[in-house]
């Protein structure tokens, strides 16, 4: 269970290699969860972030997840549920893409899709399915605000996020009242090591900085975190541009 504060005892991580899952997985740490599952593709990277947790003393656990593989995503959250209730869910996968590249390779650009969109879709019913089930817990999504209006540069990426959001959105309507939260979280470019070498327009954010607005959302109950907060305003007044005015932006 959650403590007075609103903090998880036990978090899953899918995505568990993410640079954000990993930060809000260790300030979470900090403060009072104690187990943590890490749900991803097996590989070396995993097994490091398991260990690296593992140091500043919780206990983790891997499990086999991938987001292209929804046919399996009931079997496998079903495992995680069966072993003792969950607090939260942390969903944080998702893939960046190549513009560029994805334009000229469909099939590139539908496993964009796939990932962010599709699969977060059979990976979030399920997960919020089994928090209902256990009468309580909090379904963090790491949207972005990419999907708030589609840009030049990355609207294939940002169309994923905005069908993630908006459907996020709704499945927080949908659980209002069973006990189970929603909080979406809308980061702008954060710097990690997948962003490396990427050009970025302002603001620019950490994934230490989305660690923190997520642990005060917990506490706050938030629907909707902006990272930084500032990005609100910004994102308001790009929406309502008018289009042949915002396509001219160096976006």
């Amino acid at each position: 269970m959650k403590d007075a504060f609103g903090l998880p005892q036990s978090l899953l991580v899918l995505g568990g290699t993410s640079e954000i899952a990993l930060a809000t997985a260790r300030r979470l740490i900090a403060r009072r969860t104690r187990t943590v599952w890490l749900a991803g593709r097996p590989s070396a990277a995993l097994d490091r972030a398991a260990e690296d947790l593992r140091g500043i003393g919780a206990d983790v656990r891997t499990v086999p997840f991938d987001a292209l593989d929804p046919d399996a995503h009931e079997e496998v959250l079903g495992k995680v549920f069966a072993d003792g209730d969950i607090d939260m869910v942390l969903l944080a996968f998702g893939v960046l893409g190549d513009q560029a590249s994805d334009e000229r390779d469909p099939l590139s650009a539908v496993r964009v899709a796939q990932t962010n969109y599709t699969g977060a879709v059979s990976a979030g019913l399920v997960a919020a399915g089994a928090l209902q089930a256990q009468g309580h817990g909090s379904l963090v999504v790491l949207s972005s605000a990419a999907g708030e209006r589609a840009r030049r540069a990355d609207f294939i990426y940002g169309s994923s996020k905005a069908g993630l959001d908006t459907f996020a959105q709704g499945l927080g309507d949908a659980l209002y009242g069973t006990g189970v939260h929603v909080m979406v979280v809308r980061p702008g470019f954060v710097r990690t090591r997948g962003t490396a070498g990427l050009e970025a327009a302002p603001p620019v954010t950490t994934p230490e900085a989305v660690a923190t607005a997520i642990e005060l959302g917990l506490r706050r109950r938030s629907e909707t975190v902006w990272v930084p907060g500032t990005l609100r305003l910004l994102m308001s007044a790009l929406r309502h541009l008018p289009r042949a005015v915002f396509r001219r932006l160096p976006l």
